[in-house]
């Protein structure tokens, strides 16, 4: 059972959701309902997070069976992730189906460089443009949200050379909105911390390879056994730097003992506790990019 959830294509539903007691939020509603009607058909890029977990309910929602939630796999996606989305589709009754696919191949990807990302989302996008062809959808879409344009995001950049779209954007929503329409429509993971791609935990410059993404993994999964909800096992070679958010400080430390003895069983020498806490891509502090909203259909 995953922590935050408890897969027929179904008809049109009723659009309006009546948990929706902000205006705003109502208003919002209608912007991103009048822009997938407008979409006709989608694809979604579904991650399992909040905000593309709020877009694919929503398609699906407005466009029924014209809607499809696509989650990609690889070693870059934490197993559990992959379990919560699985769920979390099934829950909320929108289509779903996952892929492979092959962005450690890349060479642009495998060398991490700062814009790693770029080469990662032109590897999802082209597969998702490729069956949006072959099936009849007009638009392939992702979760990004107006708060992911202050940050760097190369991307985004991917998105806009695919023509894939981003109606949360669109609808000029942030992360605090996308969150509180999640609550008010029940969607499980309205609350879920953000979950980068394991790679995200690698410094630029140091190569992604399977081996390294599974000790990532593996390290995470034992952190967050101990209880602990916002976490990063961010990896620099044989060093293992652990970032929990401030008020779970007081638990790691409580575990440190274990979770070195344990982090060293994993293969890392070294094990610290970052005194900063938890800071959601602070890889990319010094960095900065935006993007246009809107694209072309799928031709």
């Amino acid at each position: 059972m995953t922590p935050y959830v408890n897969g027929n294509k179904q008809a049109k539903a009723e659009a309006k959701p009546g948990a929706l007691k902000s205006g705003a939020l109502e208003e919002a509603w209608q912007r991103l309902e009048s822009i997938l009607q407008d979409m006709e058909s989608v694809i979604v890029a579904f991650s399992g997070g909040v905000d593309s977990a709020l877009l694919a309910y929503a398609a699906h929602r407005t466009l029924g069976s014209c809607s499809l939630a696509v989650t990609a796999v690889s070693p870059a996606l934490a197993s559990r992730e992959l379990e919560i989305a699985t769920s979390l589709a099934a829950q909320l009754g929108f289509a779903h189906r996952t892929i492979r696919t092959s962005e450690l191949e890349r060479e642009g990807y495998a060398a991490n460089a700062p814009n790693r990302c770029y080469f990662c989302k032109t590897e999802l996008y082209s597969h998702l443009c490729q069956m949006a062809r072959a099936e009849g959808y007009a638009w392939v879409a992702n979760g990004a949200n107006l708060d992911d344009l202050g940050d760097y995001r190369p991307g985004l950049l991917a998105a806009e050379e695919n023509q894939v779209r981003s109606p949360l954007v669109e609808a000029a929503m942030d992360k605090e909105m996308v969150r509180e329409m999640a609550l008010g429509l029940e969607i499980p993971v309205w609350d879920k911390p953000a979950q980068p791609c394991l790679s995200s935990r690698i410094p630029y410059g140091i190569p992604v390879t399977a081996e390294t993404l599974s000790k990532i993994e593996r390290a995470e999964d034992y952190l967050k056994s101990l209880g602990l909800r916002e976490v990063r096992a961010r990896h620099h070679d044989n060093h293992c730097r652990v970032e929990v958010a401030e008020s779970e400080m007081e638990l790691a430390f409580a575990h440190r003992r274990e979770i070195s003895a344990n982090l060293k069983r994993i293969g890392y020498l070294w094990i610290s506790l970052d005194l900063s806490g938890m800071r959601s891509g602070s890889l990319n502090d010094q960095l900065g990019t935006s993007i246009p909203v809107k694209g072309s259909p799928i031709q």
